[in-house]
């Protein structure tokens, strides 16, 4: 058998954990072969290996049958392997064509030749579909057309091998759908692909073969033709995994959350929120759905109050809490599970037990006359702990930053659900986690509104947003685009609306 590219038995420590143990993949010329498992599972740090990022303890690399050793990724790129990021690797205010050439600039004497370059620039979009403008500067495209920029950068050094590195988590239903076309037509003129992912859906649709690793050893590499999504996700996991969540029928209450034409500015100094209305009530879960970067951020900022309006007003049950301090929210029902764990969520170098009490450490029992309670504190750790599943080296007393992605996000899950809020604010609240952990978060949020509490839900996974929500509301470029019940839409509905496609309009009409 012809493998253009082996790995095998390759092994790789960091301090205190094995990353990868006596792994093996095999890639065959002309295949899309996946990389699939859990958070941590190790397989970023296997590609890594393969691309010059790390070098590996112990295993051999073969490249068309020829063992090498790979020092840094200028030694890939020679060997014609090419890695496109998760966070894509751009300079924002260069053009198209200066990001491709950067570093392999061709010179007419002593002038960089620009010209010559956007012409096999344009030669190559051409023959793989790309549809790229070399002379567009990279701070003007979108992020889909930001990534086809990666995937040239590696055509134009005549990569072989491509490594996309869970390519799909920034992009639209629709340009998933484009990168899909993209990746066929590399593939039918002869490219190899390695894609690293943990959404089944994509794998079953694009791939040919799929391996899978779990905590760092091999579980096995199948054909996805001969497979099933659940299959693969046992595989993932260790154990069968549930994906749709159960959800009863439910008639919503009073309104907990209403937003009155809120315009919020961004971080640039331009409204990235305009004249936003919502309302939330009692025992239902409203999705917010739109691509990263469409006023979602602002949005959340100005209603738990890390950011101030300009205009509108919030209301928390009947009050105006448009100008009230963060504690003043919290106090009256608010709780938020943050986007980003790490800046927001989390004291990295805190306990979790001091953690799970960030909101309430001034309140009794936890502390008395400014001292803290530490038995307190530690009962009330062990509970949530147990009650979310969070599970910590040194249990309560384990420093934040040692917990796997998923117990972070489990730990700031619970500590907000413990609260008891009449609204829970839950952005990308299974960001980056494996199917285990979000069917387990995804379950404490319809249990949230089963209690007749009002959940509003602001994620960029589509699936999430409907497989969640009651209602869905659409945003685009900080404007709401329209709301829909989830029972009477479905993906390509709500795709397209994220691009701007107002309900009832054709996509004709948006591109006149």
């Amino acid at each position: 058998m012809e493998y253009i590219v082996e790995m095998l038995n390759i092994r790789k420590e960091f301090p205190g954990v094995i990353a990868c143990d006596d792994i093996t993949l095999q890639l065959k010329k002309g295949e899309i072969h996946a990389l699939l498992g859990e958070n941590g599972a190790g397989k970023s740090t296997l590609m890594s290996i393969l691309f010059g990022l790390y070098q590996p303890d112990g295993g051999i690399i073969r490249i068309r049958g020829r063992e090498v050793s790979i020092s840094n990724p200028n030694v890939a790129n020679d060997l014609g392997i090419g890695m496109v990021h998760q966070h894509f690797k751009l300079v924002h205010n260069f053009t198209i064509t200066e990001n491709i050439i950067l570093g392999r600039e061709t010179k007419k004497g002593i002038v960089v030749d620009i010209r010559s370059a956007a012409e096999r620039i344009k030669d190559l979009s051409g023959k793989y579909g790309l549809n790229v403008d070399p002379d567009a500067k990279i701070e003007n495209v979108s992020v889909g057309m930001q990534q086809r920029v990666e995937i040239l950068k590696m055509l134009y050094r005549n990569a072989e091998v491509l490594i996309f590195d869970e390519p799909t988590a920034v992009l639209t239903p629709q340009e998933v759908q484009e990168l899909m076309k993209i990746m066929r037509s590399l593939v039918a003129e002869g490219k190899s692909i390695i894609l690293i992912t943990h959404k089944l859906k994509e794998i079953m649709a694009i791939a040919d073969r799929c391996t899978v690793i779990r905590r760092g050893r091999l579980v096995g590499t199948v054909d996805v033709a001969g497979t099933t999504e659940a299959k693969l996700a046992e595989m993932m996991v260790g154990r069968q995994v549930s994906f749709k969540t159960e959800k009863k029928k439910r008639q919503p209450g009073d309104v907990v959350l209403k937003i009155e034409n809120l315009s919020v500015q961004n971080n640039r100094g331009i409204m990235g929120l305009k004249n936003f209305s919502l309302d939330v009530h009692s025992g239902e879960i409203v999705g917010v759905a739109g691509i990263e970067g469409n006023g979602q951020a602002e949005l959340v900022e100005a209603v738990t109050g890390l950011r101030k309006a300009e205009s509108g007003r919030v209301l928390l049950k009947g009050t105006d809490i448009t100008g009230l301090p963060i504690r003043a929210r919290v106090n009256m029902g608010m709780a938020h599970i943050p986007e980003d764990r790490h800046k927001y969520g989390l004291i990295l170098d805190y306990t979790v037990e001091d953690n799970l009490i960030l909101k309430v450490y001034y309140q009794e029992p936890y502390s008395k006359k400014g001292l803290l309670n530490r038995e307190a504190i530690q009962r009330h750790a062990e509970k949530v702990m147990s009650e979310f599943d969070v599970r910590a080296g040194q249990g309560a007393l384990s420093v934040a930053r040692s917990l796997s992605g998923g117990n972070q996000q489990k730990a700031i899950v619970g500590r907000e659900i413990d609260h008891n809020p009449e609204l829970l604010i839950a952005v990308q609240p299974t960001r980056g986690l494996d199917v285990g952990a979000i069917e387990y978060i995804h379950k404490r949020l319809v249990e949230q509104r089963d209690k007749g509490k009002a959940v509003l839900l602001v994620s960029l996974e589509l699936d999430e947003i409907l497989n969640l929500s009651d209602r869905i509301a659409v945003i685009n470029n900080g404007e709401l685009i329209g709301i829909v019940n989830t029972a009477e839409t479905d993906e390509n509905e709500v795709g397209l609306m994220m691009a701007g496609v107002k309900r009832g309009d054709s996509l004709e009409d948006k591109i006149q």
